[in-house]
């Protein structure tokens, strides 16, 4: 598969067109961004953490009928991918309270929810990515109802087949953002499954095993991401 020139470049993220116009090559990086963008940093070897395991979810959830845009890794940190038009919606999926949940509604870190809470935010950086409801992705036709059912359905397929792998290896799923898109007239899941995208907790310790380490600034990032792919290649 050759790469030939790139497409898009996102905060974690280049893609790449190829000979193959229903398929693109995508490249992780190790810049790491936090708050909207308002804090910036580098992450030694995030992309690769990041590429390798959301490449080894991504099979698992596929193995589980959840279909996603993974096509086959190149290298540490190129992958190819299906040709997708992503939706521009950010799924929210919350087992326990923490970070913007706990501060919004004043509810203790930690805090198991009596209920999965699935929210949606508007992807655009401009406007903060806000938080919108159902009759507001329809109004503005960010995605059709048969499309918003389907996205609901697998986001609480891909809750449950990770809760249940990262518990396997130690991790407490707090929370979690993905995202999907249109291929070929199919939804499916895209993006990344990652320490970046995921609140992983140690299920002994309650160690913060995620992105909060950068952006709270609780020091050994870099270790943390190798311990999470160290645990998820088990």
């Amino acid at each position: 598969m050759k790469k030939l020139e790139m497409v898009y470049e996102g905060k974690a993220k280049k893609v790449y067109r190829t000979e193959d116009e229903k398929q693109f090559v995508i490249e992780y990086k190790d810049d790491a961004t936090a708050f909207n963008g308002l804090k910036k940093g580098s992450i030694v070897g995030k992309g690769a953490v990041n590429n390798i395991m959301s490449n080894i979810i991504f099979q698992m959830l596929e193995e589980k009928g959840v279909p996603t845009h993974f096509v086959k890794q190149l290298n540490e940190r190129e992958t190819v991918v299906k040709a997708v038009k992503i939706l521009p919606l950010e799924v929210i999926i919350r087992n326990v309270a923490a970070g913007s949940f706990s501060k919004r509604y004043s509810v203790e870190e930690g805090r198991a929810l009596a209920k999965t809470v699935l929210e949606f935010s508007y992807k655009n950086d401009d406007l903060g990515d806000p938080l919108i409801n159902d009759d507001h992705i329809l109004a503005l036709e960010l995605a059709s109802e048969e499309q918003l059912k389907l996205v609901r359905k697998y986001a609480y397929e891909v809750n449950d087949a990770l809760k249940e792998f990262f518990l396997e290896r130690g991790l407490k799923l707090v929370d979690f953002k993905i995202e999907f898109g249109i291929s070929e007239g199919e939804i499916i899941l895209a993006d990344e499954i990652s320490p970046d995208t995921c609140r992983l907790w140690d299920v002994v310790t309650g160690e913060k095993m995620d992105k909060d380490r950068f952006r709270r600034d609780l020091g050994n990032v870099e270790e943390t991401y190798q311990e999470v792919l160290g645990r998820v290649k088990k």
